[in-house]
């Protein structure tokens, strides 16, 4: 059954979590690397449990895995073996799902929300190049190279018992289609398809997303449209454009809103959980059915959401 459809005919919003890399960051950890977040499922994977763990105590409906950069090729290049790649993707659901259980496993946890979701994160193929091409989608690359990418890690999460894929941060609309395509193979398996984009009309190739969505609205598999990692402000049009071409459960999951600076790998501007929560709650009047937060949001965000969201 489609996961998102089965919870969304009884609760009028899917609450998804906040960021990973920059919340362990937060904590701590060191993520300035290719593989950035996989990097701790190396050297501290308890810590992604213990995040993953904060998220559902805050309100979060789904967790989504620490696989967005995980990939064997990328493992593999950075010194581990085919068989400790294959291994460290695994874990990253079964970090998940362990920190799911121990929340629902105590009933008081469970008191007006639905079961939480482990989404396995599925990045795009600018991710493994750790170039910032996820942010323009220029990678010269074919379709069935694109499906030969994605496939190993697609298999390995669906394998150790994902409840849906989260295709995110894709950068172009050929990526989106080359990862549907390769769904077909496991046809009783879901996804949804976030993109980033770069205004309020157009992913970040260029491509509208008023296009995408219409192009993606006949897959079945596909169940939920949307964006992540995209400054707050494009998102309330971008919500509208995707409504006006599509009927599929509409998926937002912006970053906090401020600026990463690539030269000196840091950030600027302010957020706050309060202004967040703001925005939040106008992207599902504007239609949104799963509001989460990407880079730079915390558990306090999503806390924020889930105080207004669970009285809806």
């Amino acid at each position: 059954m489609n996961p998102i459809e089965n919870i969304l005919k009884d609760f009028p919003l899917i609450i998804l979590d906040g960021a990973l890399a920059t919340e362990l960051e937060n904590r701590g950890c060191d993520i300035n690397d290719s593989l950035w977040s996989a990097k701790i499922l190396a050297e501290k994977p308890e810590m992604i449990g213990k995040v993953h763990y904060d998220y559902f105590a805050a309100g979060a409906d789904c967790a989504i895995t620490s696989s967005y950069q995980a990939t064997i090729d990328g493992f593999v290049q950075k010194g581990f073996s085919e068989a400790e790649a294959i291994s460290l993707i695994k874990r990253s659901v079964q970090i998940a799902k362990k920190a799911r259980d121990d929340f629902w496993n105590n009933s008081e946890n469970r008191k007006n929300r639905p079961t939480p979701l482990v989404a396995g994160s599925v990045g795009p193929y600018g991710a493994y190049l750790a170039d910032g091409s996820e942010y323009r989608g220029d990678y010269n690359i074919t379709e069935e190279e694109l499906i030969s990418f994605h496939r190993p890690r697609i298999k390995l999460l669906i394998e150790e018992g994902v409840d849906i894929l989260a295709c995110e941060t894709i950068p172009s609309l050929m990526e989106a289609k080359a990862i549907i395509k390769l769904l077909k193979e496991f046809p009783n398996v879901y996804c949804w398809i976030s993109f980033s984009c770069k205004n309020e009309l157009e992913i970040s190739d260029g491509t509208p997303i008023a296009e995408c969505a219409k192009s993606l609205d006949d897959y079945s598999q596909v169940a939920a449209i949307g964006l992540n990692c995209t400054a707050p402000q494009y998102v309330q049009l971008l919500i509208t454009e995707i409504k006006n071409n599509s009927n599929k459960p509409i998926v937002v999951y912006p970053n906090s809103g401020e600026k990463y600076d690539a030269n000196s790998k840091t950030w600027h501007g302010n957020s706050s959980s309060h202004s967040y929560c703001c925005n939040a709650k106008g992207w599902f009047e504007a239609g949104a059915k799963l509001v989460g937060g990407c880079c730079r949001t915390t558990p306090e965000d999503i806390k924020a959401i889930a105080e207004w969201s669970r009285n809806l």
